[in-house]
């Protein structure tokens, strides 16, 4: 698992974990929004989603093409 350099910058739990946005929004109650917050919430976190996805394939391709690079020929 890689681990990014600004993890520890993350709030930490009672629990003594670290947690980063997503966790949080997961364990906020939504009881207090109304059916069209709840809906654009929806749309942004589809949104993030795909930002999440984009970043991930480009970190799969740039890593895919370092391994490449120097793997050994021969």
């Amino acid at each position: 698992m890689l681990v990014n350099m600004d993890d520890d910058d993350r709030p930490i739990t009672p629990g003594g974990v670290k947690c980063d946005a997503a966790q949080s929004l997961a364990s906020e109650s939504l009881d207090r929004y109304s059916q069209d917050e709840l809906q654009a919430r929806i749309e942004l976190l589809q949104i993030e989603i795909e930002r999440v996805r984009t970043r991930l394939a480009s970190s799969s391709a740039t890593r895919l093409a370092a391994e490449a690079l120097f793997r050994p020929h021969g």
